[in-house]
């Protein structure tokens, strides 16, 4: 860990956010194997990451958000609420529009071809803010701030596992509609380049201004929870929201323990 901890944050950085598109190559590796996942074992694994997806956007980005909004500008609610808020409706806007294309789409009756572009672009959209909430992450980690690399490791780890259902998710979809094993596979690839770019460009810009820290911190907190509830969580709540609901627990203690006894 401390080995980790000592090289430079921009390859703490790309090694953490490749973790997290590796784990969606992961994913679309699937149609080489099989047709179909269990359902009951994917939506256990969106539960377990949204519970570490929530407790990882309170304890390692909004607390230290508002401390140093304290900090920075002598008050502890105004920037984190805005960046809060501006980061969750960003996800949810880009949600509502993804799904009002696709409907528009569906109701044209448009080629396979473009079906599928619209679900390999909603991954990819959604994919951006998580890429930005692992460099933020690293970012915090650099400072010194609460959870340190422990934090920032276990938050890829969360995000990762959520991203490996969303690599099987258009893959397998598309080997459905007859592409090949390999095409399919590459184009659900593609959907988790954007994590490295944008984590990167989120740790580059904290750590060049800490006045923005406290908003780029919220608003990544804002960005995970709403990516939690909106995706993860609703999909995995309609066969069982009690099962759910255990999974979200665990998830969320297991990162709680981290972050604060580590």
């Amino acid at each position: 860990m401390d080995n980790f901890a000592s090289l430079p944050i921009i390859v703490q950085t790309l090694i953490l956010s490749s973790i997290t598109c590796g784990l969606t190559l992961l994913g679309s590796s699937m149609v080489f194997f099989f047709k179909s996942i269990n359902k009951k074992v994917i939506n256990i694994m969106l539960s377990v990451s949204a519970g570490v997806m929530l407790a990882s956007a309170f304890f390692s980005l909004l607390l230290p958000a508002i401390e140093q909004s304290e900090k920075v500008f002598g008050n502890k609610f105004l920037m984190p609420t805005i960046g809060f808020f501006v980061g969750g409706i960003f996800v949810i806007l880009v949600d509502l529009f993804l799904e009002k294309v696709t409907k528009n789409n569906e109701k044209m009756q448009i080629l396979s071809k473009k079906r599928q572009f619209l679900l390999v672009s909603a991954i990819t959209f959604h994919n951006i803010p998580e890429g930005m909430c692992v460099g933020v992450a690293v970012a915090c980690a650099s400072l010194g701030m609460e959870g340190g690399i422990m934090s920032a490791i276990m938050l890829a780890l969360g995000i990762g596992i959520q991203n490996f259902p969303e690599g099987a998710s258009v893959s397998l979809p598309m080997r459905s509609e007859g592409y090949s094993r390999t095409k399919s596979f590459l184009w659900g690839a593609f959907s988790g380049i954007v994590e490295p770019i944008f984590a990167i460009l989120a740790c580059l810009t904290v750590n060049f201004s800490s006045v923005i820290m406290p908003l780029l911190l919220s608003v990544s907190s804002g960005a995970m929870i709403s990516v939690a509830c909106t995706e993860l969580i609703a999909e995995s709540a309609k066969d069982d929201k009690n099962l759910t609901t255990l999974f979200v627990i665990l998830g969320f203690c297991l990162m709680m323990i981290l972050d604060l006894a580590l």
